[in-house]
């Protein structure tokens, strides 16, 4: 992997763990990762790292479903709920069948992928 790739990576991990919408589960992995960085047991806890990340992946329409929602409004607050419901939106527009479940991730949302040492 490249530096800038990591570099993107990490960035990208340290917004999702600051994420309101991050899980527990997908924080502790996230944070697992970036220790992992650079040691021997960097190939192992990234395969555990993206195991954990698809495991939040959602279909596209669920998730305007969901943001667009009284229950959606009830977990991430009426402002946040309709800054998802757009970005999803978005998402679906560019034709993207799937969101991880971080909304306020860039198009490059399947970043994670970009790690060569499990492709």
């Amino acid at each position: 992997m490249t530096q800038e790739t990591l570099d993107f990576v990490k960035e990208q991990t340290a917004a999702l763990i600051a994420a309101h919408s991050c899980s527990a589960e997908a924080k502790a992995a996230a944070e697992k990762w970036l220790a992992a960085v650079g040691t021997a047991k960097e190939a192992e806890v990234t395969k555990a790292y993206i195991a954990e990340l698809e495991s939040d992946i959602m279909p596209i329409d669920g998730l305007i479903a969901f943001a667009g929602s009284e229950a959606g409004v009830g977990v991430f607050g009426a402002e946040l709920a309709k800054n998802i419901l757009a970005h999803a939106k978005e998402i679906k527009a560019a034709g993207l069948p799937i969101a991880i479940a971080r909304p306020a991730l860039p198009a490059k949302q399947f970043w994670i992928k970009r790690l060569s040492c499990c492709n």
